[in-house]
């Protein structure tokens, strides 16, 4: 097995019971309950037309342009899993098109996170499979390799280990990593639950925070005085 060319098999992976635990709870919240560390960047942006993204991750790590091993995980895939492509964030030849979309639809692949480009963009929004890419460009991919599959990759920082827990939605994406899912799920309830008081408070005309005046007189803010 040779780094930089080597397939792995998944030895670990999420348990499928956190996949719908996950499903209603926000990205924002998610990423809140872990100190706003775990995020793939601005630059990944939603390519379907709408719908939440959960799922276990199949990594795979390409040579910008080239989609030889995306092609592997495909084949791969099981029910439920979510391929996340580090090609390095290069935008110029897509790395995948409605073809592959809809062979990894049908064999029930949970959506794409690409650092990398796509092609036929419309056939992304009309199959509606969550997908999140970088950029979006005509010309076609190279299938040479080399790459990885089921080894360490990194977008934007946030490391992506096989069989983390991966989850998307309008504002991006996140990881989270196997060992810390239970944690993660009982602060981002919290959490939420929290913002949701929030929300009905604001809606009911109830909601008067007054934090930021202690923050601003705490931070050497000189306030305007009543009268």
């Amino acid at each position: 097995m040779t780094i930089g060319f080597r397939i792995k098999t998944r030895s670990r992976a999420v348990e499928p019971e956190w996949i719908g635990k996950f499903k209603p709870l926000p990205v924002a919240n998610i990423s809140d309950s872990m100190h706003r560390m775990y995020a793939g960047g601005a630059a990944l942006r939603p390519m379907h037309r709408e719908g939440k993204l959960v799922g276990r991750a199949i990594t795979v790590k390409a040579p910008p342009g080239d989609n030889l091993m995306l092609h592997k995980a495909i084949d791969m895939a099981i029910d439920g899993d979510v391929i996340v492509v580090d090609a390095g964030g290069d935008v110029t030849n897509a790395l995948m098109g409605e073809m592959m979309l809809d062979h990894a639809r049908r064999r029930g692949v949970a959506g794409f996170i690409i650092n990398g480009a796509i092609r036929d963009a419309d056939a992304f929004l009309e199959m509606n499979l969550p997908s999140y890419a970088v950029g979006i460009t005509h010309r076609g991919p190279y299938k040479n390799g080399p790459g990885e599959i089921n080894c360490p990759i990194a977008i934007g920082g946030m490391v992506v280990m096989p069989g983390d827990l991966v989850v998307g939605d309008a504002d991006g994406i996140v990881t989270i990593p196997i060992d810390d899912v239970a944690e993660v799920y009982d602060r981002t309830v919290a959490k939420h639950a929290a913002e949701t008081k929030q929300i009905e408070s604001i809606r009911a005309g109830t909601h008067n925070p007054t934090w930021f005046n202690e923050a601003l007189a705490k931070a050497g803010c000189t306030l305007p005085q009543p009268g």
